[in-house]
């Protein structure tokens, strides 16, 4: 999140006549794409040409949301500028058992929702992993060593993943747990998945953490997932996201955050 492309609250309204649209608040963590909060909605300005999948996304959340998970919906569209319902809830300070189980029901039943979806774009396919690889080579050739197996990095298609719940992309409201920003997702592996988020929710990949994970999931999700192959994965995500944030912010700092799960 972030602003890029700017717009008044007199400009929105005139976008969006059929809803009320007060307190324009921009945000100010990331300039991938432009975010602006209001009391019930989220405004969003995409600054990358994605259009077709802006409508699968919103194909998508309409579908969770129906089935019972607590996504926003994309409620409607205006020169380049799109309407989301705004979900309630507070991110994470501080993880609790019931926290991971929140997250794990989630994914369970995210999975079975998307397990044939198997027609859009793959998740991998979403980052030109060769190119930023090459870029790093030249800048930081340390990480480079590190990180150059990603050039083989291929994922099984178990279905659509969202591949990015970090907790800001979260919020709790008491015990009910809400994602959002599905946009980037694709066809991947479930066990990639689930290990971003446990990179997020367990960063110190406590085994009792992981096992109860696994164990709240397992009874739900349309396969069955088993530690080693999760314990792969976290490694692989890790050093994955690693290479993107060496990317994004040209310096390896916050790739280091990672560097305990490689």
């Amino acid at each position: 999140m972030g602003v890029v492309t700017t717009i008044t609250l007199t400009e929105a309204q005139k976008l969006f006549p059929n809803f009320s649209l007060r307190k324009l608040i921009p945000t100010s963590d990331g300039v991938m794409d432009t975010t602006y909060l209001l009391d019930n909605y989220v405004l969003k300005h995409y600054e990358r040409d994605i259009e077709k999948k802006i409508v699968e996304d919103s194909k998508l959340l309409h579908h969770l949301n129906r089935n019972g998970l607590n996504t926003p919906l994309h409620l409607a569209s205006s020169q380049g500028w799109h309407l989301y319902s705004r979900l309630r809830g507070s991110r994470l300070t501080t993880t609790h058992y019931f926290h991971i189980q929140a997250v794990a029901r989630f994914l369970a039943k995210f999975h079975t929702l998307t397990a044939k979806h198997h027609l859009q774009t793959p998740f991998l396919d979403g980052y030109e992993l060769t190119e930023i690889l090459k870029q790093t080579k030249e800048t930081h050739y340390f990480y480079y060593k590190k990180l150059q197996e990603l050039q083989n990095f291929h994922q099984q298609k178990d279905g659509f993943i969202h591949g990015d719940i970090f907790k800001d992309n979260t919020l709790f409201d008491g015990e009910k747990l809400g994602v959002f920003d599905f946009i980037d997702g694709g066809v991947g592996a479930f066990s990639f998945d689930i290990a971003v988020a446990l990179m997020a929710f367990n960063p110190h990949q406590k085994s009792s953490l992981l096992q109860l994970f696994l164990n709240t999931y397992n009874q739900r999700a349309p396969r069955k997932i088993k530690i080693k192959e999760l314990q792969k994965e976290i490694k692989n995500a890790a050093k994955l996201y690693a290479l993107l944030r060496i990317q994004k912010y040209k310096n390896p700092k916050k790739a280091k955050e990672l560097a305990n799960l490689w």
